[in-house]
């Protein structure tokens, strides 16, 4: 198996499912207990939490447990819309966010909130003068993703967070594809509200964490319990806490090294494409996007079919667009960038590394696309 999604989700680290292992055994205590067991396994937990926040540069009782980013996403964006509404309700995103941002807003719609879609240019880049000129006196929240989970695009955080800040409106980003791989300060970037997921950085999926300022005050988006600091219900899974936290140690500390190994990669296989013959052309913000996610227009070669000749040779990715139920529905982040009759949404490619690909799979790709192209073009 060649494996090249790592954008989609990651294999777990053998030394976080050890620690996993060791807490499924160990801390079995409900950590809002008083007695020993209880409170070592909240013991975990609060240590956890200490990990992500030092992460971001933020302070722990600013970190809320999560089951994922979407979850994340949903209690950012909603949990904040409802709690600001008597102030305004205009609302900011991108065109390019995740569905777990988008479809959000669009529930927040129905509610009778108004949002702003901001377009983004060719390389997926949002422009600070249509955000400036999207602002609202009633406008409550902006979501922008940190960097995007197709193309691999980093918005200006830092440059968006300052702008809003001067204007007292509410910053939230979607980090789940930027964070291990970019440095995040959310003070230095004025960030009020971030989502991060375990499973993209070698950790377990159903686990992840929302920042959120200890200032803003959010209604609860689970009801039941005063788990979380009465944030989130919920008896808190604390093997995957401390899976989640060793992940996040690991990828910290091996940070640098994976980044240039990922972006050796990604270059080795342009230069081989090149080298092939094959006609592409990389859709996003080469070579400034994250390391390990790479898109790429083959003109002429539909995704869905390259996808399944791949997947029959064991190599897994995935394309610009998304295949559901045998049709071909096309990415939204493509038709956005390029417009909806472009072919790129039906002919891309999304290919993002992990530390452990080699240029030997690589090389088995490329002479598998250039077979493909081959047949395809070889009596033209």
């Amino acid at each position: 198996m060649i494996y090249f999604d790592h954008a989609a989700t990651t294999p777990v680290n053998p030394e976080v499912i050890a620690v996993i292992r060791e807490s499924l055994l160990a801390d079995f205590g409900n950590p809002s207990s008083t007695y020993t067991i209880g409170r070592e396994t909240r013991r975990h937990i609060e240590d956890a939490r200490r990990i992500f926040a030092n992460a971001i540069h933020a302070v722990p009782a600013d970190i809320i447990m999560t089951s994922c980013g979407s979850e994340s996403n949903n209690t950012a964006i909603i949990a904040t819309a409802l709690a600001l509404r008597a102030k305004g309700k205009h609302l900011i995103t991108s065109a390019v966010e995740h569905h777990s941002v988008l479809h959000p807003m669009a529930y927040l719609e129905t509610m009778g909130f108004e949002v702003t879609y901001l377009p983004v240019d060719e390389k997926g880049n949002i422009a600070i003068s249509d955000l400036e000129n999207a602002l609202r006196e009633d406008t409550i929240l902006v979501s922008i993703m940190y960097a995007n989970n197709e193309v691999g695009t980093l918005n200006p955080i830092a440059e968006i967070g300052t702008l809003l800040a001067e204007k007292d409106i509410l910053f939230h980003t979607d980090a789940v594809q930027a964070f291990g791989s970019e440095e995040i300060d959310v003070d230095a970037q004025h960030i009020d509200l971030l989502s991060v997921s375990a499973h993209k950085i070698n950790g377990p999926k159903g686990i992840g964490f929302l920042f959120r300022r200890s200032d803003l005050h959010l209604p609860n988006y689970i009801h039941g319990g005063s788990q979380e600091n009465n944030h989130r219900a919920g008896t808190e899974n604390t093997p995957y806490i401390r899976g989640f936290a060793k992940a996040v140690e690991m990828t910290l500390l091996h940070r640098s090294e994976a980044n240039q190994c990922k972006r050796d990669l990604r270059d080795y296989f342009l230069s081989s494409l090149e080298k092939a013959g094959i006609p592409f052309q990389i859709n996003g913000d080469y070579p400034n996007g994250v390391p390990h996610i790479l898109n790429m227009w083959l003109p002429g070669m539909r995704s869905d079919k390259l996808l399944i000749q791949c997947d029959l040779k064991g190599i897994m990715l995935s394309a610009g667009s998304a295949c559901t139920a045998g049709s071909l529905e096309p990415s939204h982040v493509l038709e956005a960038m390029f417009g909806k009759e472009n072919p790129r949404a039906a002919e891309s490619l999304r290919i993002s590394f992990g530390k452990a690909n080699t240029k030997e799979e690589i090389d088995t790709f490329i002479a598998l696309l250039a077979s493909i192209y081959a047949k395809q073009y070889g009596n033209n």
